[in-house]
């Protein structure tokens, strides 16, 4: 491990407080898209100097490999659709995880020539944790994505022996790490990560449903960590600051979604090996309910003073914000008050709905966040729901046997009238039926969210 000159760690220091603006910057709306830009200059600035005061050996491999890197998150970041942001995520995360964990097992081969004295026993614990952890995030991301990306099920994916192999895969990555600390033994470095990958599986394939976003952020967290410690055993002070940043944000914002779910992260994560995680998507419901075309919707707005709209992942999916922006323009303009309700965990992850009604060019004004305006339900005359199910079942309060039961919800059955804009019956992403559907004051709009809310506003023009 070469010395940093001193001009060079007073370079990454810069960069180091650059992330931290930039971490900053994300914390709200208004400065998000600085905080972004922000933080990938200092992420450019810190791959690009090792190049100038190393000499570095396999140089095409390593340009070759950065290039085809930039080219794979490019490429991906510029198709992905906004439905699709936490499979990107996911995938982005895991990504990061596996190279952290491959990074600590190069660096072990090169303290395997090193006496255990000139080593340290601490460093070699980072490298063994920079290992596991690394690979366990890199499984379990792999697998969240496949979840999210409905290559396979949704459900909680469980068998007899889980908890006896998940157990038994633990026990093996506690031996292989004290044989990486005991003896520098590179095979042993190698099978933990194998260990680690097993551990990950195991991990996330029980979660289910509405539990994966929270276990997204968590692995999030893992590598934060690992990076942090590939840092302390590179002696590179940008990625000590850098993980160490991503861990710590990673896991408040596991526990603030956990809490916005009423939910505990170790019940999400050891809960589930017992089949206890939120369940997938269940099946649609044959029992009758109150429908209307958009003809008569429209009427009931246009008599409405006060309106609330309720974004969910179906507004995503039909892409329908932009019809939506413009619905709520024209209501407004009519005198109507109108306000975004935004549930922390709509969508498929935090902010995944601000970001989806800014892009529509929605005024951050007409965000309410759910603790501001659960207490203006009451007084208002009409709630449109479009795309969302979960964040506003009231089985979270009343069914203790529901899979969401205890997670905070929007109030919206204390509202005059409920209009819910559906594909279909289909339960939402917890599988279980939402009785506010079935209540007398609830109508239903039945069809995509774009082609119901485009004919929503033409028969609100012609009122």
């Amino acid at each position: 491990m070469s010395a940093v000159p001193t001009w060079a760690q007073l370079v990454y220091l810069l960069c180091a407080v650059g992330f931290i603006l930039a971490l900053k910057g994300l914390s709200g709306p208004r400065t998000a898209r600085t905080g972004n830009l922000i933080g990938a200059g200092a992420a450019a600035v810190a791959v690009v100097l090792p190049f100038v005061y190393l000499d570095l050996d396999h140089l095409p491999l390593i340009v070759g490999a950065i290039a085809l890197g930039s080219l794979g998150g490019v490429l991906g970041a510029r198709r992905v659709q906004m439905t699709q942001m936490p499979q990107m995520v996911a995938l982005f995360n895991g990504v990061g995880g596996g190279a952290a964990a491959l990074v600590a097992l190069l660096e072990l081969e090169e303290l395997g020539h090193l006496p255990a004295s000139v080593v340290g026993t601490f460093v070699l614990v980072a490298t063994a944790f920079t290992v596991l952890v690394g690979s366990v995030s890199f499984a379990g991301s792999v697998i969240t994505f496949a979840k999210l990306q409905e290559l396979m099920t949704s459900r909680p994916v469980v068998f007899a022996g889980l908890p006896v192999a998940f157990a038994a895969a633990l026990l093996g990555s506690v031996v292989l790490g004290w044989l990486v600390v005991d003896g520098t033994l590179l095979w042993a470095g190698v099978a933990l990560g194998v260990m680690g990958l097993l551990v990950g599986v195991l991990l996330v394939l029980p979660v289910g449903g509405a539990d994966v976003p929270i276990v997204i952020s968590l692995l999030n967290a893992f590598t934060g960590l690992t990076v942090a410690a590939g840092g302390y055993v590179l002696g590179n002070v940008v990625l000590l600051v850098a993980g160490t940043l991503v861990g710590a944000s990673g896991t408040f914002l596991t526990l603030l979604m956990a809490r916005a779910m009423g939910r505990s992260v170790p019940n999400i994560l050891f809960g589930a090996l017992k089949g206890g995680s939120t369940l997938g998507a269940g099946e649609a419901s044959d029992r009758p309910v109150r429908s209307a075309g958009p003809e008569d919707v429209a009427i009931l707005l246009g008599y409405a003073d006060r309106v609330i709209i309720v974004p969910g992942y179906g507004l995503a999916v039909a892409q329908a914000q932009h019809t939506l922006r413009e619905l709520v323009e024209l209501l407004q303009s009519r005198g109507t008050r109108v306000d975004y309700a935004i549930h922390p965990v709509a969508g498929r992850m935090p902010g995944h709905m601000n970001v989806l009604l800014a892009e529509a060019q929605v005024p951050y004004e007409q965000l309410v966040e759910m603790d501001e305006i659960n207490g203006e339900f009451k007084h208002t005359d009409v709630v449109l729901v479009v795309g969302a199910n979960d964040v506003v079942n009231p089985a979270a309060r009343t069914t203790p046997s529901a899979p969401i039961y205890g997670m905070p919800i929007l109030d919206v059955d204390q509202a005059q009238q409920v209009v819910f804009l559906k594909r279909s019956m289909r339960p939402g992403f917890a599988g279980i039926e939402n009785e506010l559907l079935f209540d007398p004051r609830t109508t239903l709009l039945f069809g995509d969210a774009k082609e119901s809310l485009t004919k929503l506003l033409a028969a609100a023009k012609a009122l």
